[in-house]
């Protein structure tokens, strides 16, 4: 089978692996407009579930992802006039450049044809066209009517920018400006930079004239408003280059259809979901997955992009349900700014309002020293004894970490 995927980004890179493991004859090219080494983006998260997929479909690229990730083991809630607070679980992140290059170098030692700077609309003869090229897909544009393509624009505002300031662990951050309330969302993805979303309302946005500034100028009005988070680093935009900056409205991407013939969707071209829940990179490698599933059980090419749009509309619906209600409340979040500290932590934690009263009873208890610290050792244990099971860990080492939680923040 001749394949391209439109797209070098983790979705078209992963499949593209998969396809040739499935079978080495299948002919894989990726196609991807920017220059090789050049991404957009800081670092991404993701959680044990990923990691158990990735393991089971490769454990070859699986063992590189997880040698080189960063762990944190914690949420920590800041905001203004508040005692800071805590909230259970674990993650890992990684940079986006580190990720794609794993993937590519796995990808270019299967045989797949990686083409960089190439005009992706230049696409060679295939049998099956992968659609990977992100929200704003090229691709799914040239024929939007067929895939009943609906893009919803969220009410916030937000910029993805990056610091040298290296966090502890995930961290939500609230400050108060003269202008309204402003907040970030900022993890460590390596033992030298993290990642740093800001977000607000439009107003506040307006007030603090970032809706005016350049890069420069709305980075260094930012530093001064999250002075106390930053210990004196500088936050940096990818954009600023490009004359622009990278603020913008979250889109949400839904497809009536994702295949048109031999072409179909993947990833961000055929659905979106809100970076508060962190789960866009996870969700586009297993969209390959899927893919890679459909069409190794063989048979037409149609009924198996059917069986894969199937699967993942399926496993899609609750994500998609939860990014929606995590977006919603965040453009409500002035309603809940006057809550004492552990109460506004808590409705962060519970923002899709499914939580039973335990939950917030454990909340409460651990935000002491010793019950935290027990919560923590407990969930580092059933870290470590789902890590034994994926192949290729080795059952008496403990859990590799190329990059370890830094001691900053």
């Amino acid at each position: 089978m001749r394949i391209t995927c439109v797209g070098g980004g983790p979705a078209g890179l992963y499949f593209a692996v998969l396809a040739k493991l499935a079978d080495p004859t299948h002919e894989v090219t990726v196609l991807e407009r920017n220059p090789r080494g050049v991404t957009y983006g800081w670092g991404v998260v993701f959680w044990d579930d990923l990691l158990d997929d990735l393991y089971a479909y490769d454990p070859v690229s699986a063992r590189q992802i997880w040698d080189a990730a960063c762990q944190w083991d914690e949420y920590e809630v800041r905001a203004t006039g508040k005692s800071v607070t805590h909230l259970a679980g674990y993650g890992f992140s990684l940079g986006r450049h580190e990720l794609l290059s794993i993937l590519e170098s796995r990808a270019l030692s299967l045989g797949v044809d990686v083409r960089w700077s190439t005009d992706i609309s230049d696409i060679p003869p295939s049998d099956l066209v992968v659609a990977a090229d992100g929200a704003g897909s090229t691709l799914r544009s040239v024929d939007s009517g067929h895939f009943g393509t609906s893009v919803a624009m969220g009410g916030n505002k937000y910029i993805w920018l990056g610091t040298s300031h290296v966090f502890r662990t995930f961290t939500f951050g609230f400050e108060r400006s003269p202008a309204g309330w402003i907040w970030f969302h900022a993890y460590p993805f390596d033992d030298r930079t993290s990642t740093f979303i800001v977000e607000c309302t439009p107003a506040t946005w307006a007030g603090l004239e970032l809706d005016r500034l350049d890069a420069a100028e709305g980075c260094a009005r930012l530093e001064k408003i999250f002075a106390a988070h930053l210990d004196g680093q500088r936050l940096v935009d990818q954009r600023a280059n490009s004359g622009g900056t990278g603020w913008m409205n979250f889109r949400r991407v839904t497809n009536e259809r994702w295949d048109n013939g031999n072409v179909v969707l993947m990833g961000d071209a055929a659905h979106t979901t809100h970076f508060a829940i962190g789960s866009g990179t996870k969700l586009a490698m297993q969209d390959a997955m899927a893919l890679a599933d459909a069409l190794a059980a063989g048979g037409e090419l149609a009924p198996a992009l059917e069986k894969y749009e199937h699967r993942r509309r399926a496993a899609l619906a609750p994500l998609q349900r939860a990014a929606l209600a995590s977006s919603e409340w965040f453009e409500r979040l002035p309603d809940y700014a006057g809550l004492p500290s552990i109460r506004f932590s808590y409705a962060l934690s519970d923002r899709r309002g499914e939580y039973p009263l335990w939950r917030y009873l454990l909340h409460r208890g651990t935000q002491q020293a010793v019950p935290r610290a027990l919560l923590r050792r407990a969930l580092s244990a059933r870290r470590w004894t789902r890590a034994r099971r994926r192949p290729g860990v080795a059952p008496t080492a403990p859990p590799a970490r190329a990059a370890p939680l830094p001691t900053g923040g």
